[in-house]
C-alpha cells in the first residue's frame, strides 16, 4: 500500500502524462523551481504555467513508473515515457525526477530536478 506522499507524487507524474495543468499547478508552491538537466531553469508558478502551455502538442503520452521512493519531504521517481505523435511515430524516454516539498504533511512541491534521456 502506498503512503499519502507516494500517492501524491504518482498522481503528480500522471498529471504531466495527461497534460493536466490544473493539477500540476495546484501541487506546487508559488515560488517553485524546476531544473531540467540541459535546459533552462523555470522559477515561479507563472513561469511554470507558461512552460506548461507548450505541453499541448497533440502527442499521446504513456508513463511507466519503475521506482517511487519517498523520505520525509523528498521523493525520487524514475521510469519510462512513451510518446506517439499525430503521425503515429513513437519515441521513448527514460526519466528521473527528484522532488522537495515545502513541508512534510500536506506539502506542496517547491523544487523539481528532472533528467530525461531518449531511449
Amino acid at each position: 500500500m502506498e503512503t499519502k506522499n507516494q500517492n501524491f507524487f504518482r498522481e503528480f507524474n500522471q498529471a504531466f502524462a495527461r497534460g493536466d495543468v490544473e493539477t500540476i499547478l495546484a501541487s506546487v508552491t508559488d515560488d517553485v523551481v524546476w531544473r531540467m538537466a540541459g535546459n533552462d531553469t523555470i522559477r515561479g508558478i507563472e513561469a511554470l504555467k507558461d512552460a506548461l502551455q507548450g505541453m499541448d502538442n497533440g502527442n499521446d503520452f504513456e508513463q511507466e513508473v519503475e521506482n517511487l521512493i519517498t523520505h520525509g519531504k523528498q521523493a525520487a521517481i524514475n521510469g519510462l515515457i512513451h510518446s506517439t505523435d499525430h503521425n503515429g511515430e513513437q519515441r521513448h524516454y527514460c526519466f528521473c525526477d527528484i522532488y522537495k516539498l515545502n513541508k512534510h504533511k500536506d506539502g506542496k512541491i517547491k523544487e523539481i530536478i528532472s533528467y530525461v534521456v531518449e531511449a
